[in-house]
């Protein structure tokens, strides 16, 4: 018996990705667990395995060609099954759904195999209950007018897609499976160079789109005297890089945001407003932008307020390599509650952060400058640290916004507090 191994729907609102490299060819025995295929998506680079032994009789797609989840990655004779006839084989292919859910990508960085294939899944879909889709397919919806809840979904378990509200509009598209295009070339003339937008490029255009359109943002600009911070930093490094730490002055920032998001606990929340509700979270789960080959990501410091200095910095070196070599797994990339980005590592000084939604608030480092500062109503030589803390203003006021960043430049300022933590 043969069955279609699909893309599987992989959870956290992927729905495309791109063949990056086949490990199989047609003809070749594989077992179950073994990868057949590299691929993109949006988030991480990760290896595809088979779900079942069996030989490869079909193979779809080439490098740099884009999938979606549902579309048949490979056809599989099943070890020690007869070959299916015609009419079977079609029968079996119309009962394959697409695995609903995966378990999330661990060290090894692989997801792992599928029981698709092993039978009969049917979804029911009743329209008096609310569509399944993602927030950004919610959204989408929202921004053109539509009740998602109107729409019918022809995603993984009657998920709609973006696919399906523009269909719902009337825009033209079929349902029908299409050969796949061929796969978009680098063009080159003397006057300009076209080159295909990545995974990661199209995502991130998409996720800046619908921050700005969705949360309204506020932006508050402050500057903080970070002397006495710079000195010890200075005074420790050497003593981290001995038991194997690269210090910056990042883990004191994220340090003193997580001291302060515990006072200020809107700025650690999410607005749900299809229930009426927020969420405070309980977790101090940091993201930090990091400037990767690719385009930027955001890799997440999972439970940052059980961390000393020493600890966040080993971790926040270990996630930037990862992100630079593209290693990061799924779970590297989840659970965010609040973020840091540091455009002052390259050469800004300030800067208007985009929240990296749903989360509310996003804090902008930008380049610490030795400039003349008043203490003491003297003119005295400082070295200064420019904050842009961009909030949702929805769901956090000035007032909020203001006295959390205030927290932070207190903690700042006089750091010595934070290194003891």
């Amino acid at each position: 018996m043969s069955f279609s191994f699909k893309f599987p729907d992989i959870g956290e609102g992927i729905t495309e990705g791109t063949i990056i490299e086949w490990y199989v060819e047609v003809g070749q025995e594989v077992k179950a667990n073994q990868p057949v295929l590299k691929v993109e998506t949006d988030k991480v680079v990760d290896d595809i395995p088979s779900p079942r032994t069996g030989k490869i009789i079909a193979r779809y797609g080439e490098p740099q060609q884009e999938i979606k989840v549902g579309d048949v990655l490979i056809e599989i004779q099943v070890e020690g099954e007869p070959q299916a006839n015609s009419s079977s084989e079609e029968e079996h292919q119309e009962s394959v759904g697409v695995v609903g859910t995966l378990e999330v990508a661990k060290e090894s960085d692989v997801l792992p195999s599928s029981d698709e294939g092993t039978g009969t899944r049917s979804v029911a879909v009743s329209t008096n209950k609310k569509s399944l889709a993602t927030p950004a397919a919610r959204a989408y919806a929202r921004n053109k007018g539509i009740d998602i809840n109107t729409v019918t979904g022809t995603g993984p378990a009657g998920r709609v897609t973006k696919a399906d509200i523009d269909n719902y509009q009337g825009v033209t598209s079929t349902t029908t499976s299409q050969p796949t295009p061929p796969p978009i070339k680098v063009s080159k003339s003397e006057s300009h160079e076209i080159v295909p937008l990545s995974q990661i490029r199209k995502t991130i255009a998409k996720r800046m789109v619908l921050s700005k359109q969705t949360a309204p943002h506020m932006t508050v600009l402050e500057e903080v005297e970070v002397s006495s911070l710079v000195a010890l930093r200075s005074a420790q490094k050497e003593k981290f890089a001995a038991r194997g730490a690269k210090l910056t002055y990042l883990p004191f920032i994220l340090k003193a945001v997580v001291t302060a998001l515990k006072e200020h606990k809107v700025l650690n929340s999410q607005l749900d407003l299809e229930n009426n509700r927020i969420i405070y979270k309980k977790d101090y789960n940091i993201g930090i932008a990091v400037d990767a080959p690719d385009g930027l990501v955001v890799p997440v410091i999972h439970s940052a307020d059980r961390m000393s200095i020493f600890e966040l910095s080993q971790t926040i070196e270990s996630l930037a390599q990862k992100a630079r070599d593209r290693q990061l797994s799924m779970d590297n990339l989840k659970g965010g509650t609040f973020s840091l980005t540091n455009f002052g590592a390259i050469a800004g000084i300030y800067g208007i952060p985009i929240i990296n939604y749903p989360e509310v608030a996003i804090l902008g480092l930008g380049r610490i400058q030795k400039i003349p500062v008043i203490k003491n109503d003297e003119i005295q030589k400082g070295q200064v640290l420019p904050l842009s803390l961009s909030v949702d203003h929805r769901i956090v006021d000035g007032g909020d916004a203001t006295r959390f960043l205030r927290m932070v430049m207190e903690l700042l300022a006089d750091p010595m507090e934070l290194l003891l933590m």
